[in-house]
């Protein structure tokens, strides 16, 4: 049988009094441990805010694209005056013996204060036009060819001027690819100056270009490729980088294609510059060899022992090695690979007659190639290319 312990009595006012206290106690700790765990948190978040925004956040992205336009701006603001564009206009006589003009258009850009330009031979190559230069300013010069490269697609042109504004040469050398660069031109020979943004595809490409003067085509060696636009007109313009400095001549695109334009590297056009000072006229050396530049393919399929160089050889019946010319003096024969001259390695992004137009006629140099396998060397004077 269970026993009952009776129930103690319990003061009911004095413990809500007792309660009241305590939850009040209770409550301004919860405020105050709430306040101080609220305050340390934003501290804390606010940290790592700051800390990792640079990284991720917007505000990077906005950085770096202001920072980016401001280049192109700029690079805008300093070349655009050197830029200028070229007409051409020729009469010929029709079937029923009437005058007919047409006119055509690239551009230039200006690399001396006393009116020297430089543009594509293709631009200029009418030998029967009248040509016209306008420059930024809005002023019409009558314009003169005084040399044309055919190697390189390169020309100068002249007018009577002083104290223009000069273009920047950069050195293509440095090119990378992926690195961002503005073309500038006189698009389809109405739109002057205009502006286009892209990047380095690659480098070293050859190419066939066409002739819409000579109908002809004509093989170009170790060109950029860039997206940045380019469009009939543009041809003979500058491709800049983001200093300000020329790296290329605008020359050619891809037809069929969207996004696929080519460029004269500068440094090829800075010998014919310096020739055209010096001499009046575009010199180039030769060496007296018909080659053709080796590639990996090529060479897995001939058998050869390298995968670079240029291979003397004659397609037709014409002389691989040409009478008299340096090579022919230095006892060079067909199916001998030229390998390297003086310095510099013949590879696809270097092709003999690129590496040649660092030289000039009368320089000594050292011609390493292979013959039967074996290396050999040979002293040669290059000659003047006529």
């Amino acid at each position: 049988m269970k026993t009952l312990t009776p129930k103690p009595k319990i003061n009911i006012k004095k413990n809500l009094k007792s309660l009241r206290k305590i939850t009040v106690r209770s409550l301004v700790g919860y405020i105050l441990t709430a306040f101080i765990a609220a305050l340390l948190g934003g501290t804390i978040v606010g940290f790592f805010e700051r800390s990792v925004a640079p990284l991720g956040g917007n505000d990077s992205v906005t950085e770096i694209t202001v920072t980016e336009n401001s280049a192109v701006i700029d690079v805008v603001d300093k070349v655009t005056p050197s830029v200028v564009s070229i007409t051409a206009e020729q009469s010929t006589l029709n079937f029923f013996g009437e005058i007919q003009k047409s006119e055509s258009s690239g551009t230039g850009f200006i690399v001396t204060a006393d009116g020297l330009i430089m543009t594509n031979k293709h631009v200029v190559e009418a030998s029967n036009a009248k040509y016209a230069v306008f420059t930024n300013d809005g002023k019409e010069y009558d314009a003169e060819v005084i040399a044309t490269d055919p190697f390189f697609d390169i020309a100068f042109i002249k007018i009577d001027a002083k104290n223009l504004p000069v273009a920047k040469l950069g050195d293509s050398n440095d090119l990378k690819i992926g690195q961002r660069v503005v073309a500038i031109g006189n698009a389809l020979g109405q739109f002057q100056n205009t502006v286009t943004t892209g990047v380095v595809s690659a480098i070293g490409r050859a190419i066939e270009a066409g002739s819409s003067f000579s109908g002809g085509t004509t093989t170009l060696e170790n060109m950029i490729q860039t997206d940045a636009a380019i469009n009939p007109g543009n041809s003979g313009g500058p491709l800049v980088n983001l200093d300000g400095q020329v790296i290329g001549i605008n020359t050619a695109v891809a037809s069929g294609a969207e996004g696929i334009g080519f460029v004269t590297p500068i440094n090829i056009a800075k010998t014919a510059f310096k020739s055209v000072q010096e001499k009046g006229k575009i010199v180039r050396p030769m060496l007296g060899v018909r080659y053709i530049n080796i590639t990996k393919e090529f060479a897995v399929r001939n058998n050869l022992p390298v995968n670079y160089g240029a291979l003397i050889y004659s397609y037709d019946s014409d002389l691989a090695v040409l009478p008299g010319t340096p090579a022919a003096k230095a006892g060079l024969t067909e199916g001998d690979i030229i390998t390297k001259i003086a310095d510099y390695e013949l590879t696809q992004g270097q092709s003999l007659i690129s590496v040649l137009s660092n030289f000039a006629p009368g320089d000594e140099v050292t011609l390493t190639y292979l013959r039967d396998g074996k290396e050999k060397t040979a002293t040669i004077v290059l000659a003047e290319s006529k």
